[in-house]
């Protein structure tokens, strides 16, 4: 890693963007400019494809915040978070040794960024590629400070109106092209919003991700079946009792999650 180090600027503010650029427009010597985005999203892709040596990152933005955008990073570059959290969470920052901007950023304050990020690249310089010790700061940072959201049901559309379905009363859920369906107990189907990349996400590991088209609740499960090529069919507890084949690379994984 060499001076000017290639940098990425990811922030929905666009004063709060420009100002910036002026402040380190002084450290041309350690930071080079590559790229800006006004939100996770854009900011994702732009790491992806740029590979920046580091980016100064708000926290609040739309589409995906600076926590949920590093989560689906790749690789994490080094990271300067640019933030309005109070007092309690920048401590956590600097004892996870994640640098930080309080907004509004000072020229001062950005002098000193500047050169502990020198003095950390230079400690570094004689590895290959340099060690990130902020990289795994930031992921622990992440699992602390991101709420978790318990989920209990999910909401549907029915003909004008929304209702809620509790997690207890669905059975699975199935892809079907590009739409997604949940199935309850008593076999109603219904259209969601979600994809099942989302729902693997979000879900409690009640639910269970059997196949690339299908995740099942497996408290509902009434029997398991040996298929070959190493798949398995579960029969499930639903009105119909629905029988859903597992994908032939989720074999591992419905063997542990269902403890055969």
């Amino acid at each position: 890693m060499t001076f000017p180090l290639k940098t990425i600027l990811i922030d929905d503010e666009a004063l709060a963007i420009s100002r910036l650029r002026r402040l380190l427009d002084k450290h041309r010597d350690t930071f080079e400019i590559i790229g800006e985005a006004s939100n996770g999203a854009e900011g994702l892709t732009l790491i992806e494809a740029e590979q920046p040596d580091i980016i100064f990152l708000d926290i609040e933005m739309p589409l995906l915040n600076g926590f949920e955008m590093l989560a689906k990073v790749t690789t994490v570059p080094m990271v300067v978070f640019a933030t309005a959290f109070n007092q309690y969470a920048i401590r956590a920052f600097e004892e996870n040794s994640v640098d930080y901007l309080l907004k509004p950023i000072e020229a001062e304050r950005l002098t000193r960024t500047a050169q502990k990020i020198r003095n950390l690249v230079e400690r570094n310089e004689a590895s290959q590629p340099i060690s990130n010790p902020m990289t795994d700061s930031v992921m622990r940072l992440l699992a602390q400070m991101q709420p978790k959201k318990e989920i209990y049901s999910i909401s549907v559309k029915t003909g004008e109106k929304i209702i809620l379905i509790p997690l207890s009363d669905i059975a699975y859920f199935e892809a079907e092209d590009k739409y997604v369906f949940l199935v309850t107990l008593d076999s109603q189907k219904y259209l969601t919003s979600y994809t099942l990349t989302i729902l693997n996400e979000k879900l409690p590991d009640t639910f269970v991700r059997i196949s690339r088209s299908v995740m099942v609740n497996r408290h509902k499960i009434g029997e398991i079946h040996r298929h070959f090529d190493g798949k398995f069919v579960l029969a499930m507890n639903d009105r119909k009792g629905t029988k859903l084949t597992s994908g032939s690379t989720y074999g591992d994984a419905v063997r542990q999650l269902m403890e055969l």
